[in-house]
């Protein structure tokens, strides 16, 4: 793995983490980590630590932001739930709107405005876990607590089905 030196969308969230006050190298993969599995054979790690940002649309239309373990699948139903209103998977053009990035590069942090934001509590079993950073390729290693921290009024809650 070596430093990214050049992108667009790494700049920006090199930036969202300094303006965090995270300090994390974003790294490039030798290859696209198109799902958490390729990730952390990459990485050398538990596909577990990969925290997947999965974005969600509100039956209002809003979006909605979910850290997720790479080991997890969000339960749809449960999301709906706590948020009081009914959950669908967003597509690649609702993505791009709410975050800035494309599908397999959205990070945690650095989109264009706030949304609401739940991370699954499974995450916290890991000190550590890997976060896409603004492209297939990137992505950096940052603590669980200091992610969690950084994301403004996230909840943590249990949002994924069990492993």
């Amino acid at each position: 793995m070596s430093a990214i030196l050049q992108s667009a969308s790494v700049a920006r969230v090199r930036q969202a983490l300094a303006d965090a006050g995270v300090s994390s190298e974003v790294v490039e993969l030798p290859g696209a980590a198109r799902t958490a599995k390729d990730a952390a054979r990459f990485l050398g790690c538990e596909v577990g630590q990969i925290a997947n940002s999965l974005v969600f649309r509100a039956a209002s239309g809003e979006p909605l932001l979910v850290m997720s373990s790479g080991a997890r699948r969000v339960d749809l139903a449960r999301l709906g739930d706590i948020i009081g209103e009914p959950v669908t998977k967003a597509d690649a053009d609702f993505v791009r709107q709410a975050t800035g990035f494309a599908i397999g590069g959205v990070p945690p942090l650095g989109h264009p405005a706030p949304m609401r934001t739940l991370v699954d509590a499974s995450l916290q079993r890991f000190a550590t876990v890997w976060c896409a950073a603004g492209t297939p390729n990137a992505v950096f290693e940052v603590r669980t607590d200091a992610l969690i921290a950084a994301l403004p009024d996230a909840e943590v809650r249990e949002v994924a089905e069990a492993e």
